[in-house]
């Protein structure tokens, strides 16, 4: 593995990069442009464009590429596999990060369950964050082999793949204040708090919002979808197996909101994964349905890495992982 200063020096071209890609149309996800440049690549990390020395040299011959996608909430276990095999699925599909919510596996195992996860997903080739599930049990009246307390999330916080609080869908228990609601919340400590909250609206959804809460994948109609928007929620726009909210609220997204929208599965079978495919099927209905390609592509990638503060996923860039796809038409996305 390469220094910081070994990377630095080889960006600015003295010393070999590790893999240069030759002619690929890059997608910039900044700028809105497709550019022709080649792409240098150093201890996993792009370090330039254009002409550098390398050990190793591919041509894709004119292939579009575009960052990794990034499923921006699911959970693993509704797929009835384990992180490693979960990978063999969706890479494929070129997705190289997902965000999970393992409290399926908490509701049976509690903190076990959710450390299970988290060891099981070490040393595979695709990026696993978790959000901490806030709801363990669901409610009160289920019958759950575990539960989850605040008290319990705490040491959690502190592991490098803990990026924030998962979907707080008992939001009921924020409205009204509840004591151990809350300190699940302030636990969080700045971190990212993902929504679930199926038609709240109003000053509940304010109420709601108050406690630091920024995105839903609940939402199933333009309406409720749109007041959430504009009173500041990230959309997760969710594409499940049975859970499919995609067509439905594409026309919401146009230009000028697009990127405050992410790509989502939440819940994906296997029959799915393997007819349709992953976050890559959702680009291409978008497409189909009259959505730029690329801001179709920002919403499976850079809106994602964004809103979880991931800086180092999400765009071919310097500096950026090299969490690269390739593909050879930017309206049919077959990769």
């Amino acid at each position: 593995m390469g220094s910081l200063e070994e990377r630095i020096k080889v960006a600015s071209g003295d010393g070999k990069a590790d893999l240069l890609i030759k002619n690929g149309r890059v997608v910039n996800l900044f700028t809105g442009e497709i550019e022709k440049k080649d792409v240098a690549i150093f201890d996993g990390v792009i370090i330039g464009f254009g002409d550098y020395g390398a050990k190793k040299t591919i041509d894709v011959e004119g292939d579009f590429l575009c960052p990794g996608l990034i499923d921006g909430h699911l959970h693993i276990e509704s797929s009835m596999m384990t992180p490693p095999q979960f990978a063999q699925a969706v890479l494929p599909h070129g997705t190289t990060t997902v965000v999970i919510d393992p409290h399926e596996i908490a509701n049976v195992m509690g903190g076990e369950g959710i450390r299970f996860m988290a060891d099981s997903a070490k040393g595979i080739p695709l990026n696993v964050f978790i959000m901490l599930p806030s709801c363990v049990p669901a409610t009160s009246m289920e019958t759950a082999g575990a539960s989850l307390k605040a008290k319990d999330l705490n040491p959690l916080f502190n592991e490098p793949w803990a990026i924030g609080l998962a979907e707080m869908m008992n939001f009921p228990g924020v409205i009204y204040r509840d004591k151990e609601v809350l300190k699940k919340i302030e636990t969080a400590k700045g971190k990212r708090i993902d929504g679930h909250a199926p038609l709240l609206s109003g000053k509940g959804l304010y109420a709601y919002l108050s406690a630091g809460i920024r995105s839903d994948h609940e939402c199933t109609r333009i309406e409720e979808a749109y007041e959430k928007l504009k009173n500041g929620m990230w959309i997760m726009v969710r594409e499940g197996s049975t859970a499919r909210n995609l067509n439905d609220l594409l026309p919401l997204i146009h230009t000028k909101n697009s990127r405050r929208f992410i790509f989502v599965t939440d819940d994906r079978h296997p029959k799915e994964l393997l007819e349709e495919g992953h976050i890559d099927s959702m680009i291409r209905e978008a497409v189909r349905k009259g959505i730029d390609p690329i801001q179709a592509i920002q919403m499976a990638t850079l809106n994602t890495a964004e809103y979880f503060r991931l800086d180092d996923l999400g765009a071919i860039a310097p500096g950026y992982r090299a969490d690269i796809v390739t593909f050879d038409h930017l309206t049919r996305f077959q990769i």
